[in-house]
């Protein structure tokens, strides 16, 4: 990989969420107002000290006008960032980056969506024309054909990664119903979602992440500048962006048994972070379970499990809350919600708290003694993906 990475430049000062839910009674603007305010206290500095402003957002706004009518920005840069499901992790890499250039001094990064009440159940590609050779199955039915796919390659029981991956579901309920914040505050045991009727392949509903209305974002300065906003800020220490060429569904030999932009993109962070043992060196992450076979090849696309045994991990406990290395510790996409802009800063909320040891009480990690978190957004689907992985951490050096 080509990156130098930036580790120990930039720092996290503030970071703030909304509920991800149906919003039948906020608009956008409501959403972008009360996730800016939320950051700007979390920081302890007002809008007036934000030198530039990137705004994510897939379908709910063309430009920065979206961002600056709202909160009444006048004469700063802002930058309209989409980048499929990715596109908050990559309006904060790019925050990050201007910041590391020594550009500006201070910036936030916002992400938002609101499509509940938009006419359409969830959101819509827009209709760009193509040779007619491309996939025309759903995102649930392209992440459904992970199971038979690491059924066969390591010879399991397609019965028991169907129910390993309806463990991963009720993980990341029992974590959302201890989230005020989440959109699906109540728990499912995976018998309970098994016995559900399959809405593709093996899937059912309880497998899919649900779409929601939300906003979350974050504010970054240079790390010398840290202390005088905030007294145990975040250091990045690595963030990587990986696309693909979009050829694996056009492959009749493509693996979906590894997401090969997601697997690029944790080497290439761990060698900016100088990580050589995720599994023993991350304190917690926040992965990309927009379906459940998703986190599970994830696990093993981010060195937390060994090849062909991420399934058995799952039922071993080992990134529940007091597992090894908890994984979506507020919910995840399945129960905290996916409002595509907002997703990647969501995740980002949640290693905040964690790392500095605010997350409630019911649902902090255990203390293991590390020091770093991670984040894991990808966008797209299996063979025409791309993929975001950063490093946080507590301590320079």
């Amino acid at each position: 990989m080509g990156s130098h990475g930036i580790k120990d430049q930039v720092a996290i000062i503030g970071v703030g969420c909304t509920p991800f839910a149906e919003h039948w009674d906020r608009s956008l603007d409501d959403l972008i107002i009360d996730a800016a305010q939320a950051t700007y206290q979390s920081a302890g500095v007002a809008q007036d000290q934000i030198d530039a402003f990137w705004f994510g957002t897939a379908q709910s706004a063309a430009s920065g006008l979206a961002l600056g009518g709202p909160l009444k920005i006048h004469g700063k840069p802002i930058s309209r960032v989409e980048n499929y499901c990715a596109t908050g992790s990559e309006a904060m890499r790019q925050a990050a980056y201007a910041v590391a250039s020594g550009a500006y001094d201070v910036v936030m990064a916002l992400g938002a969506e609101k499509v509940k009440d938009g006419g359409y159940q969830g959101l819509n590609g827009f209709p760009i024309p193509t040779d007619g050779t491309q996939r025309t199955l759903t995102a649930a039915g392209m992440f459904s054909l992970i199971l038979p796919a690491y059924a066969e390659k390591y010879s399991v029981s397609v019965d028991d990664l169907r129910y390993a991956v309806a463990k991963i579901a009720e993980k990341n309920h029992f974590n959302g119903a201890r989230n005020p914040l989440a959109q699906f505050r109540r728990e499912v045991s995976a018998e309970q979602i098994c016995e559900m009727a399959a809405v593709a392949g093996r899937l059912s509903v309880f497998d899919c992440a649900g779409v929601a209305d939300g906003a979350a974002a974050v504010i970054m300065c240079r790390v010398e500048d840290a202390h005088r906003y905030c007294d145990n800020p975040l250091y990045i220490k690595a963030l990587s962006f990986v696309a693909g060429t979009g050829a694996g569904s056009l492959d009749p030999d493509y693996d979906y048994t590894t997401l090969t932009e997601c697997r690029w993109a944790a080497e290439d962070a761990y060698t900016q972070a100088g990580v050589t043992d995720p599994r023993n060196e991350i304190a917690v992450a926040e992965v990309h379970d927009c379906f459940t076979p998703t986190e599970m090849v994830l696990m093993e696309d981010l060195g937390f499990s060994d090849p062909g045994q991420a399934w058995q991990d799952v039922l071993d406990g080992a990134f529940a809350l007091d597992g090894r290395l908890p994984v979506n510790s507020d919910g995840g996409l399945k129960s905290f919600g996916h409002p595509v802009g907002a997703s990647g800063l969501r995740m980002l909320y949640e290693v905040w708290l964690q790392l500095r040891g605010q997350a409630p009480e019911d649902r902090r990690i255990a203390d293991h003694g590390r020091t770093l978190g991670l984040t894991h957004n990808l966008g797209g689907y299996p063979g025409e993906m791309v993929s975001f992985v950063g490093i946080y951490g507590t301590e320079l050096g």
